[in-house]
C-alpha cells in the first residue's frame, strides 16, 4: 500500500458516496492502480481527532506504508487549525505528498503547510458561523414558539443497550461509534444503571 484515500461524516446518517465518487475520479485520472490505495473511512466530527479510521491511517503513516494521502476535502482532515496545522506539519516532516482533490490541492513542504493553514482557518471560521446561525434560528423559532427542542424524558439512545455492548466487551469510544452518539451521552447513560464504568 502507498496511496490512502481518506474520507469522513460528521454522522452515520450521512453516506460518504459523493466523497468516495470524487476521490476514485482523481486516482483513476492519476492512473493509480485501485489495489494500492487503502480507503479509511469515518462517521465522526470533524472537531476531534480521536477517529477510529484516523487512528488507523495515523499508524499506517507511522509504519511507512503510506507515501501519499487523498483527501476529498481539507476540512474533512479537521474543522479546527490547530489540530488540522498540527496534523499536515507532521505528515509533512514525514515526507508524505498530500492531495486534495476537490480543491485542486497537491502539497507538501512549507509553502503547502502554509495553504493548508489559511484553508483551515477558513473551515474553522466557516464552522463557528454555521454554529452562531443554528443558535440564531433556533432562537426566532423559539419565540415564534414553532421550536421546542427534546422533549423531557426523551434519550438520544438506549441506556440498555450501551450496557448490552459493554458487558460483551466494547470500549465506551467504541459504544460511542456503534450507536452514533457522544462518548458523553455514553457515560451518562452508564450512571443510569450498573456503576461499573466502561472502559476508555
Amino acid at each position: 500500500m502507498t496511496v490512502a484515500a481518506y474520507i469522513r461524516v460528521s454522522t452515520r446518517r450521512q453516506n460518504d458516496d459523493g466523497q468516495r465518487a470524487e476521490v476514485k475520479k482523481w486516482l483513476d485520472a492519476n492512473g493509480i492502480d485501485p489495489k494500492k490505495v487503502e480507503w479509511y473511512c469515518d462517521k465522526e466530527s470533524g472537531t476531534t481527532m480521536k477517529r477510529p479510521e484516523f487512528d488507523r491511517l495515523q499508524a499506517d503513516i507511522f509504519h511507512g506504508k503510506v507515501k501519499t494521502v487523498v483527501l476529498w476535502k481539507l476540512d474533512r482532515l479537521s474543522r479546527r487549525l490547530k489540530d488540522g496545522v498540527a496534523t499536515l506539519a507532521d505528515w509533512s516532516e514525514r515526507g508524505l505528498r498530500v492531495v486534495v482533490v476537490t480543491q485542486q490541492l497537491d502539497f507538501n513542504g512549507s509553502v503547502g503547510r502554509m495553504i493548508a493553514a489559511l484553508l483551515l482557518g477558513l473551515a474553522e471560521i466557516e464552522n463557528e458561523y454555521r454554529k452562531e446561525r443554528q443558535a440564531a434560528g433556533i432562537e426566532q423559532a423559539k419565540k415564534k414558539g414553532k421550536y421546542k427542542g427534546r422533549a423531557n424524558g426523551t434519550l438520544k439512545g438506549n441506556p440498555a443497550r450501551v450496557v448490552e455492548l459493554r458487558d460483551k466487551g466494547l470500549t465506551a469510544p467504541e459504544i460511542s461509534t456503534a450507536l452514533g452518539v457522544s462518548l458523553r451521552t455514553v457515560w451518562r447513560y452508564m450512571g443510569r444503571g450498573n456503576n461499573e464504568p466502561v472502559k476508555a
